[in-house]
């Protein structure tokens, strides 16, 4: 997975929303969750990618305002401390809400401060091609089945798992080529977790000595 397109997913997909394929086939209840489900993910995509491209001079020159208008997305789209909570695993068991609000913070502001212009370096419009949409097993949300269509490049799979958070549908995990956020950044973190207080990992993400670091793959 590259960091590029690491960072683009987790700001809800970096690319305009062109659905060709039908959705699964499932029980109607499920079938019109799903429904409400990719919706979210390609009016966010939509949404996100015109704004880039409007305000692509604006944001290279003003980084602040790139991470402003991130960070808004994320809060809009994107499960935040249940995500974070997935990622501390064993180590979140007990955790105060607050510790995992404070974790799922420091890390998601790391990641974009450190890779969030990457987002600008998307020419075009690459498009977003739904897939599938299947519910997850035990009733835990429903998973939005993608490929990222790009000029010149061969399609790259990505994988929306969302939750109706009773505010509407949420991202929790995205799997990129395969590769989960929330399995990357929990085996990451295990050992610092196991070293350290949640709100002092939190602390040196915040100060840069611990850095996310999502896996890649070259050539890509």
């Amino acid at each position: 997975m590259t960091i590029k397109l690491l960072s683009a997913a987790l700001a809800a997909a970096l690319a305009v929303a062109a659905p060709s394929a039908a959705l699964a086939q499932a029980a109607p209840a499920a079938a019109a969750q799903a429904g409400s489900a990719s919706k979210v993910v390609l009016e966010n995509s939509t949404r996100i990618l015109t704004t880039l491209e409007q305000r692509r001079s604006e944001f290279k020159s003003n980084p602040s305002a790139l991470r402003q208008f991130i960070d808004s997305e994320m809060n809009k789209s994107f499960d935040r401390d249940y995500a974070a909570r997935l990622v501390l695993g064993v180590h979140g068991r007990g955790a105060s809400d607050g510790d995992v609000k404070l974790f799922g913070d420091a890390m998601a502001d790391n990641l974009m401060q450190r890779y969030g212009t990457s987002l600008l370096t998307f020419e075009g419009k690459p498009q977003v091609r739904v897939k599938s949409e299947t519910p997850l097993p035990g009733g835990r949300g429903v998973k939005v089945s993608t490929e990222l269509l790009r000029s010149g490049g061969d399609p790259v799979p990505v994988d929306y798992l969302l939750r109706n958070t009773g505010a509407g549908w949420k991202i929790f995990d995205v799997m990129v080529e395969g590769v989960s956020y929330v399995q990357t950044f929990r085996n990451q973190f295990d050992t610092p977790l196991r070293n350290k207080s949640i709100a002092e990992v939190a602390a040196e993400l915040r100060n840069g000595t611990l850095q996310a670091a999502p896996a890649s793959n070259s050539g890509k």
